[in-house]
């Protein structure tokens, strides 16, 4: 599995105090769930800045992770941004690895 880094921002229509975003959240996850049950949800965030929110999960591939990010788009009418992410520890031994490489 890999892990992958979604920033969400939301349409204005949608920045509200209504509860509509609610049920839009859990219509997403419920096709989510549905229609690619491979993906693991990790953490979820609302922050501040240009995106409304940032969440973490693992998906076997980069094609499961657009497709997160489409279902995203269509079900809760956001714009959407996928970012591949590795753990730092990983990195490192990805560094060492390359270190071995290039002294070769």
């Amino acid at each position: 599995m890999e892990t992958f880094i979604l920033l969400t921002r939301l349409v204005s229509e949608e920045v509200n105090p209504s509860f509509a975003i609610q049920q839009k959240e859990k219509r997403v996850m419920e096709k989510i769930e549905k229609f690619l049950p491979d993906v693991k949800w990790n953490q979820s965030f609302s922050i501040t800045g240009p995106w409304d929110y940032i969440d973490i999960f693992d998906a076997p591939d980069k094609n499961t992770a657009m497709k997160v990010s489409a279902l995203v788009r269509y079900y809760g009418g956001a714009h959407t941004e996928i970012w591949a992410a590795l753990e730092w520890s990983k990195f490192k031994e990805t560094l060492h690895e390359l270190a071995e490489v290039m002294e070769k």
